[in-house]
């Protein structure tokens, strides 16, 4: 709760927009739109000074980071806390400032490190405290984003790969009762308003074919920014990096001021079926351009709500085209769609975004029909170009015939 009221207190500043309410009725988007072209380069050029010094400090003066995936393996190494809690704070700056990135990896992070410490206060066993640092997390997610079951759902899905009583009563109650605190603070607010949309034999016909291409879109996508941020630097490049690349962005952001923050507003836009073809590609080609040079250049943060606005696009692209094929879909409904498969495909977790999806939109549970079959031609298209090619049989030498030869004997009478 803390972490976005700080996130919503910076973007009314940095933007001057709604100043005597830090949680309003304009939107970060509305208030990024009707500030002045200048105003939103400085901005972005600040953002790219205090996440390159920011960074760079942490990591020339601060403990070594422990990432939530490392600290939750058996034996895994504790979360420095304020480490962890400086480079949380540094992605909810940044991501107010107008980064490319998502704003849910700080909650979980501070959720995690949280846990992690009470874990080691109280003297829980090994296995107990994996459980309650993957809880944290999922809390940190459900509170930030008003998600209990997708906050849940993350930690059995993705964090413990399990679904055992054991992990479920205590995720389900952590998570509940952080977005039930989270409510003091934010209320009880869904993320997208969208219009009530129907089920139509379009909508099922074409996420059943669209499916794979979501599926093929966020393999690229995931692979293409996995090698950006392996890539990153940590030296005295990175304040360079930053700079540049956040200063390219606020230039980006003088024609396109969609581009700014996390994809919240592309993905609103779209679910509301108010973007046209054309600048729905545009955006989903900038888009991917600025997370993959904002990740390179050595920005953190996460890639939920940066894959979910992605789907969104290329639906409104794809839909819009199939209705020139078949008349009678909503672009906005397959946006939904194409967003939960996209998700599913890009962080490798289909449960979770669907239940995600459902949530943050509040739609129609019909959707669910067309959404599971989308994510699943999504996941099984990401399977199918993640299986290694089959190599071919090295030519076997003299040397190996010969010990074939000697081991073929002995094995037929093992058999026997």
């Amino acid at each position: 709760m803390l972490l976005a009221l700080l996130l919503h207190e910076i973007q009314h500043l940095a933007y001057g927009y709604s100043a005597s309410h830090v949680i309003g009725n304009e939107s970060f988007l509305q208030g990024v739109t009707g500030t002045s072209p200048a105003r939103r380069v400085a901005v972005l050029v600040a953002c790219g000074v205090i996440g390159g010094g920011g960074w760079w400090a942490l990591y020339r003066y601060g403990r070594p980071l422990v990432s939530i995936a490392a600290a939750i393996k058996p034996g895994g190494a504790r979360m420095p806390l304020a480490a962890t809690t400086v480079h949380a704070l540094l992605q909810i700056v940044t991501v107010a400032l107008g980064s490319p990135l998502g704003r849910e990896v700080a909650p979980r992070e501070i959720g995690a490190v949280v846990a992690s410490w009470l874990a080691k206060r109280t003297g829980l066993t090994g296995p107990e405290r994996r459980v309650m640092i993957a809880c944290g997390a999922g809390a940190g997610l459900a509170a930030v984003y008003n998600v209990p079951l997708g906050g849940a759902v993350f930690v059995l899905e993705v964090l413990l790969g399990t679904f055992g009583w054991s992990a479920v009563v205590p995720a389900i109650t952590t998570s509940a009762i952080a977005a039930v605190v989270a409510w003091i603070g934010l209320g009880d607010e869904q993320q997208y308003h969208v219009p009530a949309y129907a089920i139509n034999a379009q909508l099922v016909v074409w996420s059943v074919l669209c499916g794979p291409l979501f599926g093929a879109a966020a393999h690229g996508f995931a692979r293409l920014t996995s090698r950006a941020r392996s890539a990153s630097p940590k030296d005295w490049r990175l304040p360079l990096y930053s700079l540049v690349n956040f200063a390219g962005i606020g230039v980006l952001a003088i024609g396109f001021p969609q581009l700014l923050g996390n994809g919240k507003g592309p993905a609103g836009l779209s679910f509301d079926d108010d973007l046209g073809i054309g600048l729905a590609a545009t955006l989903l080609v900038l888009r991917v351009l600025i997370t993959t040079t904002t990740l390179r250049a050595g920005a953190k943060g996460g890639l939920l709500t940066p894959g979910l606005a992605n789907g969104a696009l290329l639906a409104i692209v794809l839909g819009g085209l199939a209705n020139h094929v078949w008349p009678g879909m909503a672009p906005g409904a397959f946006a939904i769609v194409g967003a939960a498969a996209f998700l599913a495909s890009s962080m490798q977790m289909p449960v979770t975004a669907t239940v995600l999806v459902l949530e943050f939109t509040h739609a129609n549970h019909d959707l669910a029909i067309p959404m599971l079959l989308a994510v699943a031609g999504s996941i099984a298209t990401l399977r199918l170009l993640e299986r290694p090619p089959p190599t071919a049989a090295a030519p076997m030498g003299e040397r190996e015939r010969r010990l074939a030869a000697l081991r073929e004997p002995t094995t037929r009478a093992s058999a026997d």
